[in-house]
């Protein structure tokens, strides 16, 4: 249909009657026909635009949003009307909105276009006033009543000629600006908002929130390639796409860094070893002239944003929890991390800093709760994205957001906040980790703290979440993971601390031991040798560093191949620790754990029951059935019972075991699997072949998903299964024809 056709069917839209009747004014009454509002201006003929929209940005890119926001503005009264474009800021809503009001034109569906720059209630109501008078010829020295008198128009009225209009309120601060200037809801007319707001305030009566996200990847990909090719530019696609992950595919960041890369020449792997250089900031990687008519920079686009969230309830928050995530994962940080002790001490004082408390500096406490309500703030002002149903990943924000808030902070505040993530992420950590999920995300936020902030991690000494990292990796299976992490962890604080520093020593040791977890028992063992020289010499006989690398030397030689000498060595270092430490202090128990057990590998399987027997005894007393100590040593007993000629009781004593460990660890911990290889082995041993390969054929399909297929656990369950199932398939021996 032409746009004449359009008219047609829709009446005469040049002659429209601006009262809504032949008698009545939907704003002075009954009897104002001609000259009404005393207007001094004729009303402009139809189509007519109101304002000015923007101008479509260079390479725009028709993306799936706008496909999505025709679809959801079709339709008049069959669909919802009112839409309310929501993201952060830079994501493209406004160009989205100024899409689609340029297709309505083309398309002659629209015949009054009203564009607003709505960052003000005093700026709406101008807006409005406008219309008022360049549509309806309302008095201009009034602005306020001609603004009433549009909104009022704008309401539906029988039998009057219909007018399809298009109101768009563009980058709305705050909800509260537009009470009292919502355009109605109408058959005929469409309000469309841009907003970095998610309130409730802005959706209902009609009105739908439409979340804005970043390009794709392949749209971020096609724009910089548009962009580019279109000045001479020829970059890889490898580059391109690699340049889209780093700006996180954020159109207003990908425009700059375009034009950045145009003005100075450079190629994409410049640009990118530019962002990813420490001393640059955002600022320094933006254009002399921004393209687009943009007004702002990348690193300046969220701080009307941050400033409105910070003046939310719970006041002064907002900012300093924006801050601390900045140091954490991009892709989620765990609900526990930022409502931990630690990281409310750093939101309080950092609130203090930015408010009057008086003369003794200590400000208001911050509670869970305010730290949750301020993650909200930062939600609803499109700052970040707060998801309490994942709480694993509850708060994410974008990476360039983060790096904007990183680029902006002095020193010592960078390295409180650090350390203060630090602190948090170690008292949201689980000692036993029971749930893979969380433990991969504390180590995912760990692993983006330390690149972002390893140096304030080593002052003054190595923070403990550097070490915990690593044992976590080790613990969920990733030896080799682990061994990798604490060699980088000793050449660092080596670098940091210097030889002989206590932190120093523990990395030391823990690089030895995971090299024996890692498959190099002997090799671990040498480590040890060497290390306990070196702390004896540093600390001393009696330090706790020099006590344990005792322990450990002993250890790994009897894994090494020397039970014997791994006795011996225990044996020795039993009355020292004692002496040192006490009876019931958890390094004096475990070496006599390792006792009994190196007793029982050099040939003494009823010592070594003996000797686990007592142990549990004492363990029951000193930490309770469901410490980790007590479970291991019911799993050795267990073991010992059976070495020691009664594998069905060391069977049944493996099946009470699991069930503990399944209660306390949960199905995936190591100790767990070492349990349910264990019950295999002696329900082998005690007769029952088929029972022992069921268990194994289960054991296995677990380990190959949380230890790896090629992990040396796996690979022993994948023989033990095959001599059971071997076994299973005999033929039985009746013994009584002998």
């Amino acid at each position: 249909m032409s746009t004449a056709e359009e008219r047609a069917a829709h009446g005469d839209r040049d002659h429209i009657d601006f009262t809504g009747s032949e008698h009545h004014s939907p704003v002075l009454g009954k009897g104002t026909q001609n000259n009404y509002y005393g207007m001094s201006r004729v009303p402009a003929a139809l189509p007519h635009q109101v304002g000015v929209i923007p101008a479509r940005a260079n390479c725009f890119q028709d993306r799936a949003e706008v496909a999505r926001l025709q679809q959801a503005l079709a339709g008049g009264g069959t669909a919802v009307v009112g839409q309310v474009l929501a993201g952060m800021g830079g994501v493209g809503k406004t160009q989205l909105a100024a899409d689609y009001a340029r297709h309505a034109q083309e398309a002659g569906t629209v015949d009054v276009l009203v564009w607003i720059t709505a960052a003000t209630s005093t700026a709406v109501a101008a807006g409005y006033g406008q219309a008022g008078i360049e549509v309806l010829g309302a008095d201009p020295a009034d602005p306020h009543a001609a603004a009433r008198q549009f909104l009022a128009w704008l309401e539906p009225k029988v039998g009057a000629n219909p007018c399809r209009w298009l109101v768009v309120l563009d980058d709305v601060a705050d909800p509260v600006d537009l009470a009292g200037w919502w355009p109605p809801a109408s058959p005929h007319g469409r309000t469309l908002v841009t907003t970095r707001r998610r309130d409730a305030a802005l959706t209902g009566h009609g009105r739908r929130l439409v979340e804005v996200g970043l390009f794709s990847r392949a749209e971020a990909v096609a724009y910089l390639t548009d962009v580019l090719t279109a000045h001479g530019h020829s970059d890889p696609a490898d580059q391109l796409g690699a340049l889209a992950d780093d700006l996180g595919c954020l159109p207003l960041a990908l425009s700059q860094a375009a034009a950045y890369l145009i003005d100075a020449h450079l190629t994409c792997a410049d640009y990118r070893a530019l962002l990813a250089d420490r001393a640059t900031t955002l600022a320094d990687a933006v254009p002399d002239a921004l393209p687009d008519g943009q007004t702002v920079t990348v690193a300046a686009a969220w701080t009307l944003s941050l400033d409105r969230a910070d003046t939310l309830r719970p006041a002064g928050l907002a900012r300093p929890m924006l801050h601390l995530a900045s140091f954490l994962d991009a892709n989620g940080i765990p609900e526990a991390v930022p409502t931990a002790s630690p990281a409310l001490a750093c939101l309080a004082e950092l609130r203090t800093r930015g408010r009057d408390t008086g003369s003794n500096g200590r400000g208001d406490q911050v509670s869970a709760q305010d730290a949750t309500d301020a993650m909200r703030c930062l939600h609803r002002l499109s700052l970040a994205d707060h998801t309490p149903d994942t709480p694993h990943q509850a708060i994410r924000v974008h990476s360039l957001i983060q790096r904007s808030i990183r680029d902006s902070l002095p020193a010592d505040q960078y390295d409180r906040l650090a350390r203060a993530a630090a602190d948090a992420l170690i008292a949201a950590w689980p000692e036993v980790e029971l749930d893979i999920a969380l433990a991969q995300a504390l180590r995912a936020n760990t692993e983006t703290l330390t690149r972002h902030a390893e140096d304030a991690l080593w002052r003054p000494n190595a923070h403990p979440v550097l070490y915990r990292v690593g044992r976590s990796l080790g613990e969920s299976g990733q030896a080799t993971t682990a061994l990798a992490h604490f060699r980088h962890l000793a050449r660092a604080a080596h670098d940091h601390l210097g030889p002989d520093h206590p932190d120093t020593l523990e990395a030391r040791d823990n690089l030895a031991r995971w090299r024996g977890e890692a498959g190099d028992p002997a090799g671990a063992a040498d480590a040890f040798a060497e290390l306990l020289e070196h702390t004896q010499r540093v600390l001393g006989p009696d330090h706790n560093h020099s006590l344990e690398a005792r322990h450990d030397l002993a250890s790994w030689r009897g894994e090494a191949g020397d039970p014997a000498g791994a006795a011996a060595a225990l044996a020795e270092l039993a009355p020292d620790i004692e002496r040192v430490q006490g009876p019931d202090h958890l390094k004096t128990l475990d070496v006599r754990h390792d006792l009994a057990r190196w007793r029982g590998e050099a040939g003494d399987p009823a010592g070594a029951a003996v000797a686990f027997a007592e142990l549990l005894e004492h363990l029951l007393r000193v930490l309770g059935p469901d410490h980790r100590f007590t479970l291991d040593a019911r799993h050795n007993l267990a073991r010992w019972r059976g070495e020691a000629g009664d594998p069905a009781g060391a069977a049944d004593a493996s099946f009470e075991v699991l069930e503990h460990m399944l209660r306390v660890l949960g199905p995936d911990h190591r100790y767990t699997l070492a349990a349910r290889s264990n019950l295999a082995r002696w329900r082998g041993e005690a007769g029952d072949p088929a029972g022992a390969a069921a268990v194994l054929a289960e054991l296995l399909a677990d380990q190959e998903r949380v230890q790896g297929p090629d992990h040396p656990q796996t690979l022993a369950t994948r023989l033990n299964l095959d001599h059971w199932r071997r076994k299973a398939r005999a033929p039985l021996v009746d013994e009584s024809t002998d």
